[in-house]
């Protein structure tokens, strides 16, 4: 069964980057066609989904996110990251990671995402 796990660094400073890790285990992040997402939820707030990583390595983006956010991934530790530059106190919120499972064909289709990690609350001094 397929598992995710959040992996955050503890309070962030304004004006830094906000890294978090992904891990992954009970499936590669190669060896199947799935993509796997970062989203967040800042306090009363709704779900903000803010990219993915597809299994050939291409990246995609939330166009409000696209010029701070990077994702990337290190198939030797099968886990991807998340990193988020000039954090200010809006970033405030609960990240998850997610799986797409991938559904036939070529391109393969997604249709949700399927599997969720716990969550982690990233903080923001102001």
């Amino acid at each position: 069964q397929v598992q995710l796990q959040e992996s955050g660094p503890g309070p962030v400073t304004p004006s830094q980057t906000l890294s978090l890790t992904c891990i992954v285990s009970g499936g590669s992040i190669t060896s199947s066609r799935d993509a796997w997402s970062w989203i967040r939820q800042p306090p009363g707030k709704g779900l903000e989904w803010m990219g993915v990583i597809v299994y050939d390595g291409s990246t995609y983006y939330s166009p409000s996110l696209k010029s701070r956010t990077s994702i990337s991934r290190d198939t030797s530790k099968n886990q991807f990251s998340l990193q988020l530059s000039s954090v200010t106190p809006e970033d405030a919120a609960v990240y998850y990671c997610a799986r797409h499972v991938a559904y036939g064909g070529s391109p393969p289709h997604y249709y949700g995402m399927e599997v969720w990690g716990k969550g982690t609350l990233v903080t923001v001094s102001s």
